[in-house]
């Protein structure tokens, strides 16, 4: 890694599930400088990778770590793809989306530490957060939500645009009972950030359960998937941090009934659906999160990728027969 010039400025985008990272960072590589390449390394805690596939139709070059957490096992994953994506797209910028159910402290460690030093200048740790959330006790114990918190120089209230007065009042005054010493705080909605908050640099905040998440035990080195021209349906799952997933890749010239796709993200189990998806009506991004859906149109792309959370294990064969009868594949 020592070939790099300069320091590339790199940033962590940190927020629990549903937040809206995706949808800030491509807010973000929408009002990037005309000339500048920006790359994005991206880890889902589902097996597919909606997300990448979704940053890629804003120019991004995309480098995902599926499958869990990328700060695991002394971030032997991370520093794959971030080494991968470094040398391949040589970028001016580089903005990180960990797993919403991840813990930060670990790939901090990894971004500090002696390979990275020369490499990445690390500048403010944006950490996203719902005001709603507040409400539910589960969340503010939850030690993944508190350490990314922590982690933050700079706090972000997104989604103000669906909270109450008395939400966004309440934010304020969890906000003021935090040791906010060296951070900032603003409000915004659909994931707006401004530009000029990836400037400065990142002041290392402590974390209260630095050695809390420890998925796996080894480095997980999965053959690659097979070809989707030699298995066109294929089906993944992943468990951890209390959630279930269940995801697809299916060749792109399957189509899906879109009226049943929306019906399935509507399922009231789902803590999240997610797809980029090839429809009888064109291409697709799907997206739920807490019952609300948006619909996009996107241009084809190589495969169709839908992916399903859960609190709750889910029926896998069960919802693995309704994803085919909406590709017209079962009775």
């Amino acid at each position: 890694m020592s070939s790099i010039s300069r320091p590339i400025p790199t940033n962590l985008i940190l927020g629990f599930l549903g937040v809206g990272k995706t949808t800030a960072i491509l807010d973000l590589l929408r009002q990037k400088p005309e000339g500048e390449t920006w790359a994005v390394l991206v880890n889902e805690f589902g097996e597919v990778g909606i997300d990448g596939a979704i940053l890629e139709t804003e120019g991004a070059v995309v480098r995902e770590v599926p499958g869990g957490c990328m700060c695991c096992v002394a971030g032997l994953p991370m520093q794959i793809g971030l080494n991968q994506l470094i040398a391949r797209a040589k970028p001016d910028r580089l903005l990180i989306e960990p797993t919403g159910l991840g813990h930060p402290s670990q790939i901090l460690d990894t971004l500090t530490g002696e390979h990275y030093q020369d490499v990445l200048a690390l500048g403010p740790v944006i950490t996203l957060v719902d005001p709603r959330k507040l409400e539910n006790p589960k969340v503010l114990e939850n030690v993944q939500f508190r350490d990314q918190i922590e982690a933050a120089d700079i706090l972000v209230a997104n989604k103000s645009d669906l909270c109450t007065a008395q939400q966004l009042s309440a934010f304020e005054d969890w906000i003021a009972t935090l040791p906010l010493t060296k951070r900032a705080v603003y409000t915004t909605s659909q994931g707006h950030l401004a530009p000029e908050w990836l400037d400065g640099e990142m002041e290392r905040q402590p974390v209260s359960s630095p050695d809390a998440h420890q998925q796996r035990a080894a480095l997980d080195l999965r053959p690659p998937a097979p070809s989707l021209d030699d298995q066109p349906w294929q089906r993944m799952t992943n468990r951890g941090q209390g959630h279930y997933s269940l995801g697809w890749r299916i060749h792109p010239e399957i189509q899906f009934s879109e009226a049943s796709l929306l019906a399935t993200a509507m399922d009231e189990r789902l803590v999240r659906f997610k797809a980029v998806v090839h429809t009888l009506d064109g291409w697709r991004v799907i997206n739920q999160v807490e019952g609300a859906l948006t619909v996009q149109p996107c241009e084809p792309g190589e495969q169709s990728r839908i992916e399903l959370i859960s609190s709750e294990p889910l029926a896998e064969s069960d919802l693995d027969l309704e994803m085919k009868r909406a590709a017209g594949l079962a009775e």
